[in-house]
Formats: structure tokens, C-alpha cells, sequence
């Protein structure tokens, strides 16, 4: 694991922060690119704005918060990013995504989750 799992958390965190901050203020292109009309389904920003806030907070306790603040978010996100992971790949087997947004997200999500399942791992 090496370097790479002590260093997971700067990864994962970037990646929260960027993610969750686009949800928060962006949330109708967000909508546009995972093949959302946000006119057409309003409702949709709604909650891309909540997993954009749960996204932040992820992000800024890996970036920023103390070791053991670290630790717990790494822990539970190898639950949250794994439940990610099967959810959008769930919505792309059942039609409810466009196939490259499905693939796409679903590899972020399992990134994501490997960062977590890595960083857990390396911290203990």
C-alpha cells in the first residue's frame, strides 16, 4: 500500500470537495451532464445540492480534519462509496442513466471507494 493508501485521504478529498462543491453551485450543468434536462426535471437539483453538502463535509474532514477525524471518514466511506458505486450502476443496468454516464460514474464511485478501502487500510 505504501505511499498511495497514506495519501488516499488528499485524493478522495479532492475529489469530494470538487464533486460537492459542483452539486452545490452548479447543480443544473451537474443535472446536464448526467443526461438530466434540469428544466424538464426540475426536482433534480434538489437533491444533487444534499449529496453535494455530504460531499463537501467528506471532503473537508479528509483535507483538513485531524487524524482520527480522518480515519472515521475513511472508514465510513468505504460505505457510502460503495452504496454509490452499486446505485449508479444499478440506475445504468435498468436504463435509468445514459450508458457513457453510467460507466463513468460508476468508475469514479468504485475509485472512490478503492481510495477509502486503501487509506482505511494504510492508517491502521
Amino acid at each position: 500500500m505504501g505511499a498511495v493508501g497514506r495519501r488516499a485521504h488528499l485524493a478522495l478529498g479532492a475529489i469530494r470537495l470538487f464533486n460537492g462543491v459542483s452539486a452545490l453551485v452548479v447543480p443544473e450543468i451537474v443535472s446536464r451532464r448526467l443526461g438530466s434536462d434540469p428544466a424538464a426535471s426540475p426536482g433534480a437539483i434538489y437533491p444533487l445540492r444534499m449529496f453535494g453538502v455530504r460531499t463537501v463535509i467528506l471532503g473537508a474532514e479528509l483535507l483538513f480534519g485531524d487524524e482520527d477525524t480522518r480515519q472515521r471518514s475513511l472508514a465510513l466511506g468505504r460505505f457510502v462509496h460503495a452504496s454509490d458505486t452499486a446505485a449508479v450502476a444499478l440506475g445504468g443496468l435498468r436504463g435509468q442513466l445514459p450508458p457513457r454516464t453510467a460507466v463513468l460514474l460508476t468508475g469514479v464511485s468504485a475509485l472512490n471507494t478503492t481510495l477509502a478501502v486503501l487509506g482505511t487500510a494504510a492508517h491502521r
